[in-house]
């Protein structure tokens, strides 16, 4: 019992840090989004578009969002 408790809090821990880097990986994004549109460069904002949408789905995922 005791283990299934401590893989319980181990798993609970790695969500946490997961969520804290796509956190981390969305402002970044957000920060190139922004440069882009000022650039009005195009595939650039495309591209941090889809990332944007890829980290949205994964913290839908990890209910952090």
């Amino acid at each position: 019992m005791k283990q299934v408790m401590n893989q319980a809090l181990k798993a609970k821990e790695v969500e946490k840090h997961r969520t804290a880097v796509l956190r981390m990986e969305m402002d970044y994004e957000l920060a190139t989004l922004f440069e882009a549109i000022g650039e009005e460069n195009e595939p650039k904002k495309t591209q941090c578009k889809q990332k944007l949408e890829r980290i949205r789905l994964e913290l839908l995922r990890l209910k952090a969002l």
